[in-house]
């Protein structure tokens, strides 16, 4: 692998699939992840799903449906609530068949990020998994308006960290798709360039979220 001087990691985007795939789950493996107990909070799980497209990898990120009942028209990963007897990568792996049509098995797993608690009262847990070739999206109409593929390439941006109204912390912003992603999604895709490409423990907990994310 060729060793990046200035970032204290390795040129991920110059490392060729395979190799990436098994440097992720290392990263992954290696990085003491913290868990939250969900408490009076409800547990979920987003995944992070790595696919190939003519050679280069990026994630899928939803628009969501307009008919939702909570954060109708953002951005997020695939995911939702864990139903009883479900664990984490269950939850995140059928949330992807749920929205998007594709139904990988549970060895595509790489591994975990740390539990991020919302302000609107779950415990999100980020899944990676690495889908390789997989088929293109057929988003569900109920709760997918839009599928995006992020190249990876495309989250080597520089964040920016802005103030709260209400709150002492920062939240955190990613631009990406003309715009700006906030979080969780933001905070949880910031983690996994950091610690998963750039093999740079981060933690992204103490990051806060944009008001209209508090409901």
């Amino acid at each position: 692998m060729a060793v990046d001087g200035d970032s204290g990691g390795y040129r991920w985007s110059e490392v060729p699939g395979d190799q990436l795939r098994w440097g992720i789950a290392g990263a992954l493996g290696g990085f003491s992840r913290r868990a939250v107990d969900p408490g009076d909070r409800k547990a979920a799980a987003v995944l992070i799903a790595i696919a190939d497209r003519g050679g280069e990898q990026g994630i899928w990120l939803t628009e969501r449906s307009s008919g939702l009942r909570a954060h109708a028209g953002q951005l997020a990963l695939p995911g939702g609530r864990l139903d009883p007897g479900e664990d984490a990568e269950e939850a995140a792996l059928r949330e992807l068949h749920e929205e998007l049509g594709i139904a990988v098995a549970r060895s595509t797993v790489l591994g975990l990020l740390d539990d991020y608690p919302t302000r609107s009262g779950y415990v999100m847990t980020p899944v990676v998994a690495w889908l390789g070739d997989s088929p293109e999206p057929t988003p569900n109409p109920a709760e997918v308006a839009v599928v995006h593929w992020i190249p990876l390439s495309d989250l080597d941006v520089e964040p920016r960290f802005v103030p709260v109204p209400g709150s002492d912390r920062l939240a955190i912003q990613l631009p990406l798709l003309g715009g700006h992603l906030h979080a969780p999604t933001a905070a949880i895709l910031y983690q996994f360039r950091e610690v998963a490409l750039h093999h740079r423990a981060t933690r992204v907990d103490h990051m806060d979220q944009p008001r209209f994310a508090w409901e």
